[in-house]
């Protein structure tokens, strides 16, 4: 299929190039001209605008920060749909937002898609991302070889809303264990544990995570960089909360949780990279989390290898 690809951020930019590498016949677009002419020389077309991509590609792919901006360019589009178009929505986005635009999408003939992804952005350089994809069953298996050269493990989450409201609860998750990882290393630091014997520590125990095995890395490196802002963790761990206060759940933590990433953003700017909030328990505590050692990037050293779906246990046991 002809593809097209709207937003080439941190993510966006990554996947695509997922698909380019794997001869994927593809045109992009972004704001950022820059990010489109270096896809251009590595054999992409520009697309133009949203509203050509959807006239010319048989599926649009869109990647963008935020359920404004993907109005915006679904408004684009949409007077270009026709009967066989797909749009795949690969955006952590609100599942009320995603539906509406799904069922605008469809109404003029269309499939539509939404498909986040969840794993960072060193595993969407390899195509190693997990992929979690809201949609008709028909749907799904229409779009899943495109998926599987996008992500490694891909779970059909049932209809479109479901993926979205999966993916804003994992990184919920991966917030609130960033910020019990940030008090255990500053805790050991502070009662003169070894951090490189933390780490691992952690690592070998009931006490890991992916977030540890990833994040604390750079943390202790003191690069602190995961490519993942804090304005970005405020709107996915805020749409966690809506969901919750829409089905009558009286959370306790992730308001705490929203209450610290708002008074990283008021220290270190909206945009600061969100495992700086470490360094709120530094100045606290007047230590320094840091070890040698360390990669000040993280980098995905398995290998490629074409995804495929992943199995729901409970069919499983069937």
């Amino acid at each position: 299929m002809k593809t097209g690809f709207v937003g080439l951020g941190n993510v966006g930019g990554k996947l695509a190039g997922s698909l380019l590498r794997n001869g994927v016949t593809l045109s992009v677009h972004d704001l950022d001209a820059g990010l489109v002419a270096g896809f251009v020389a590595r054999g992409a077309a520009a697309g133009g605008s949203p509203a050509e991509m959807m006239k010319d590609c048989d599926v649009v792919i869109t990647c963008l920060p935020s359920p404004a901006a993907c109005d915006a360019v679904m408004q684009e589009m949409l007077p270009h749909v026709s009967d066989g178009k797909i749009w795949i929505e690969m955006s952590t986005t609100d599942e009320a937002e995603v539906r509406r635009l799904a069922s605008a999408f469809e109404a003029r003939g269309g499939l539509a898609m939404e498909c986040p992804v969840s794993g960072g952005c060193h595993r969407a350089d390899t195509g190693n991302i997990s992929i979690f994809a809201g949609g008709s069953r028909a749907g799904f298996d229409r779009v899943l070889p495109l998926l599987t050269i996008l992500g490694r493990r891909v779970l059909h989450t049932g209809e479109i809303g479901t993926a979205s409201t999966l993916k804003v609860m994992t990184n919920y998750l991966a917030t609130a264990n960033l910020l019990t990882l940030c008090e255990a290393l500053t805790v050991m630091k502070a009662a003169g544990i070894d951090l490189a014997v933390t780490y691992e520590a952690i690592r070998i125990s009931s006490g890991t995570s992916f977030v540890h095995e990833t994040e604390s890395q750079l943390i202790l490196s003191g690069n602190r960089d995961v490519n993942f802002t804090m304005d970005l963790v405020l709107k996915d761990v805020g749409l966690f909360q809506e969901i919750a206060e829409r089905n009558d759940v009286p959370l306790e933590l992730s308001p705490e949780v929203i209450r610290i990433m708002k008074d990283g953003q008021a220290r270190y700017g909206a945009r600061a990279q969100s495992d700086q909030i470490i360094e709120r328990l530094e100045e606290a505590a007047g230590v320094s989390v840091l070890a040698d050692g360390f990669p000040t990037e993280l980098i995905d050293d398995e290998p490629e290898e074409r995804g495929h779906e992943v199995t729901i246990r409970k069919l499983a046991a069937e």
